[in-house]
């Protein structure tokens, strides 16, 4: 039984798994994360799941990385850093490994750690109205254990445009810079969604799930090693000054103190 996420399956086999912590605007705490980890590891095995399409309940479709569960990381031990920012980094790459086409659905906004989860669908089509950023940094963390899908996807060049600053930019942009394959409006988005299912109904499920691993060893290397720095370049943010600042700044609402403006 899970408690933040939900799934939903049809008689062709498509099943939408369901962001479902909608009063946090879909933050994606401990919980979630396991979940989410072991849903891909039990739809990547079911041989009747021929398509997943990852969606939200809710107003938003990800708001990022729960922050009191970040918070509790600056009192904890090294190890349990590295282990709590290791959980987020398998969830990810369980994710983009998943043998089945995975197909983000997003409505509302997505921020941080939700940029990351639309990193690792195959294709991702959202609601015009959505609003899209890069957050950590605002925060004073930084985008680590999401960032070799988020380059992966839309490449260095048109990351470096978004990835440092935190700002905000519409779904125009995230269709420009690679993270939206269209936008559509949100009475549109069902429909939408349904053609990008559709011809992956007429492909035999084998060979979808071997030419998806197959291409992606074409891409850039997201490796043992590369997700290892990852889960180190996030304890490490969890350890330093910034990220007590800004995330304390963040409950009291109030500016941090490198704010200006």
């Amino acid at each position: 039984m899970t408690e933040t996420i939900s799934i939903e399956r049809d008689a062709r086999g498509v099943v939408t798994l369901w962001l479902d912590r909608a009063e946090k605007h879909n933050a994606m705490s401990a919980q979630m994360i396991a979940e989410l980890h072991q849903a891909a590891t039990d739809l990547g095995a079911d041989d009747a799941v021929r398509v997943v399409v990852l969606a939200a309940r809710g107003k938003t479709f990800c708001a990022g990385g729960d922050l009191g569960w970040m918070r509790e990381q600056f009192d904890a031990e090294p190890e349990t850093r590295s282990r709590e920012a290791a959980k987020l980094a398998h969830m990810l790459q369980a994710l983009n490994t998943l043998p089945k086409p995975l197909i983000g659905r997003v409505h509302g906004n997505a921020f941080g750690g939700g940029i990351g989860l639309m990193s690792v669908c195959d294709a991702v089509t959202g609601a015009g109205e959505a609003q899209f950023a890069l957050t950590e940094t605002r925060l004073g963390l930084i985008p680590a254990t999401i960032g070799p899908y988020v380059a992966a996807r839309i490449g260095e060049a048109k990351a470096r445009r978004v990835f440092m600053s935190g700002r905000r930019f519409d779904a125009d942009e995230a269709v420009a810079l690679g993270f939206l394959a269209r936008a559509v409006s949100e009475a549109e988005l069902d429909a939408a969604i349904e053609e990008e299912v559709l011809p992956y109904l007429s492909c035999a499920p084998g060979a979808v799930a071997r030419a998806k691993a197959l291409l992606r060893g074409f891409g850039p290397r997201i490796d043992d090693t590369v997700i290892a720095e990852t889960i180190g370049a996030l304890a490490e943010t969890w350890a330093g000054g910034e990220a007590p600042e800004g995330i304390a700044a963040f409950f009291e609402r109030r500016r941090p103190g490198w704010q200006q403006g």
